[in-house]
């Protein structure tokens, strides 16, 4: 009577050879994901790449279209104010160029209510031109909306060129059209600014206005595509409903190039910036390293059906090879289970004596180039010691496990943040510590993370400086460093003369675009590493000044202050210069001479600002001054 045993041994071939298929099913299933997960792993990270580059690109875009619209705001207001006549016109003909400032700006043109050339930048003669004829002219003729109009591209009049143009309606005093001012912006710019950017060999970057009209794309110089309305394009289709922005794949009706794309709506122009990449470049390296890997898998799993075939003729040695094949998937397991993670093995002399074949993913380096190397040979210095220290707590017993953040060089990227979960490990024989495990994880992008929420929460949205609470921080540290080295702490208040009638004037818009202007001459002056610019509430600003005396204190506020009427931007109602200026309060101290905290230095900047703007505005003073009062009028 055969027994179950015997039944088991004669069943034993077809369990090994049913084994040994399901195990190169398994490889090639698991190879498989594992191969579909890398390709989708590479479309995620061009999607980043892409959303980005959007970003950046749709904030340029806002960036060139607000400087045009600062100028043409400037410029009719002076126009609807002086009037057209020809002493105006005269003067305005010589005032137009220095308004061209950028090489944003192709030109500046002004027309009467006729579309007559009224004024230029353009070294022409206009007398011959006559602008009644275009898109932008008839609608401002007809529409009394007083906003900007950024109309489709065209053909320049002047050089031939394709241009963007940017608009405002000029009224006459009773309100009837009195003509257009125009700011030209060359297509030529934007596709020479995308220039900058790498997209790949099939990649590109479009600016279109939300009607689905090409304004401008990177690569091409010829203006093949500008003006081309894609409108139809599966994109704008229910265009309403889309989000703002997102990533979109589509086939390119342009080059029928198959593209991952990212797609960005201005938040404040009817614009938006479509940045794309062919999918093929981005899956090109994917593939290339895909065939190398699934090589190999075939290779081994031809290699397992070989042994696997050789271990079912081979019946008498069945419980060796079983224990064999139960050891190797023991050790797959393993090594399936930690493959996301860089796993070493640091001996007594703290050496390497094992890394997985992660590290050259997390660290760059291959196991053999790591193996016999120091544990803590890529640790940054600053956070050498406190490393060392862990691993030979560990070693001595002092603990079983430690986890800890630290900087590691990476082979390729310089440097990047890591995470390290080390516990030890015993002899099975003694019980005695041999080494340390020690897992180790990529925690770059965490840390990139919790660091630009830190700088979000110290900068204001607005003018992208440091706000008050930064300040304040920053303000306290200095005061107590100055205090400590004896040396001088100096402060600029600086406060926007009639802002508020310059809001009400000329808009909300008009006013953040200031105080936007204001912020990047405080940034610029602002030079050492240790001069903190900030916005210390409404229209009243901060300069913090480490190691400046009451001389370097005067000089950096008149060069503020000085760079702000240069900007030239009108202001009305601020007489009698009819520009935006500020008011500049300064103070000094030497924190070691004196028992009063921060706070005194600040109240001291304020008197100062308000001398100021009691002596007249548009001026510096400093703490301590003596400034004249204004003689009264009889």
């Amino acid at each position: 009577m055969v027994t179950s045993r015997e039944l088991g041994k004669t069943h034993l071939p077809l369990w090994a050879a049913g084994f040994v298929v399901l195990i190169c099913v398994a490889i090639l299933v698991l190879s498989g994901w594992r191969e579909w997960e890398a390709r989708n792993s590479e479309l995620r990270n061009a999607e980043i790449d892409v959303a980005n580059l959007a970003q950046s690109l749709v904030q340029h875009a806002d960036d060139t279209f607000e400087l045009a619209d600062t100028i043409l705001v400037g410029l009719v207001h002076r126009l609807e104010l002086d009037g057209m006549g020809s002493d105006t016109i005269g003067k305005l003909q010589t005032y137009l160029p220095t308004r061209k400032s950028s090489d944003r700006i192709r030109g500046i043109f002004v027309y009467d209510e006729t579309g007559r050339w009224l004024a230029t930048t353009e070294h022409v003669d206009f007398s011959k031109f006559n602008n009644s004829d275009r898109e932008y002219f008839q609608h401002h003729r007809s529409s009394p909306d007083r906003g900007t109009l950024i109309g489709r591209p065209v053909r320049s009049r002047a050089g031939g060129q394709w241009i963007i143009t940017a608009s405002r309606r000029v009224n006459h005093p009773d309100g009837s059209f009195a003509g257009v001012a125009l700011l030209t912006i060359d297509v030529a710019y934007f596709v020479k600014f995308y220039e900058r950017f790498d997209f790949g060999p099939n990649g590109s970057t479009s600016l279109l206005n939300n009607d689905g009209i090409m304004l401008a794309r990177s690569r091409d110089e010829s203006g093949a595509f500008v003006g081309r309305d894609l409108s139809k394009a599966p994109l704008f289709r229910e265009w309403e409903s889309r989000p703002a922005a997102a990533v979109y794949y589509f086939k390119s009706p342009l080059d029928d190039v198959q593209r991952l794309s990212y797609y960005q709506r201005s938040s404040r122009y009817p614009l938006m910036v479509l940045a794309t990449k062919s999918q093929d470049d981005v899956l090109a390296p994917w593939r290339r390293a895909a065939v190398v890997r699934m090589t190999v898998v075939i290779g081994l799993v031809l290699l397992i059906a070989v042994i696997g075939f050789y271990l079912v003729r081979q019946l008498a040695q069945r419980q060796r090879m079983a224990q064999a094949l139960v050891a190797k998937e023991a050790h797959f397991r393993l090594l399936a289970e930690q493959s996301s993670d860089m796993v070493t093995r640091i001996g007594l002399d703290n050496r390497l004596i094992y890394v997985s074949p992660s590290c050259a993913r997390i660290i760059g380096w291959s196991p053999d180039e790591l193996l016999g190397t120091s544990a803590v040979a890529g640790v940054h210095p600053e956070d050498m010691e406190r490393v060392e220290q862990a691993i030979v707590a560990l070693k001595n017993g002092e603990a079983e496990e430690a986890r800890f953040v630290y900087r590691q060089r990476h082979r390729d990227k310089g440097e990047i943040w890591a995470e390290s979960a080390l516990h030890v490990t015993r002899a099975s024989d003694s019980g005695e510590i041999d080494g340390v495990v020690a897992v180790v994880r990529d925690m770059t992008e965490q840390k990139d993370l919790q660091d630009k929420l830190a700088s979000l929460a110290a900068t204001d949205g607005l003018t992208g400086l440091a706000n008050r609470r930064a300040f304040d921080e920053r303000l306290a540290e200095e005061w107590a460093r100055a205090r400590r080295d004896g040396t001088q702490l100096s402060l600029l208040l600086i406060d926007v003369d009639h802002f508020k009638t310059f809001n009400d004037h000329y808009g909300h818009l008009a006013g953040d675009g200031c105080l936007r202007a204001l912020g990047r001459i405080l940034s610029t002056h602002a030079r050492r590493p240790a001069d903190l610019a900030a916005r210390y509430g409404g229209e009243e600003f901060a300069v913090l000044l480490p190691s400046t005396g009451a001389d370097g204190c005067v000089e950096v506020g008149e060069e503020i202050r000085n760079a702000l009427r240069d900007l030239a931007m009108l202001h009305a109602q601020n007489l009698p210069s009819r520009l935006v200026t500020a008011s500049v309060g300064g103070a000094t101290s030497v924190p070691s001479q004196t028992t009063a905290d921060c706070s005194a230095l600040v109240a001291a900047a304020d008197r100062a600002l308000y001398a100021a703007k009691d002596g007249g505005r548009d001026r510096l003073v400093m703490s301590g001054q003596v400034v004249p009062w204004p003689a009264k009028t009889a």
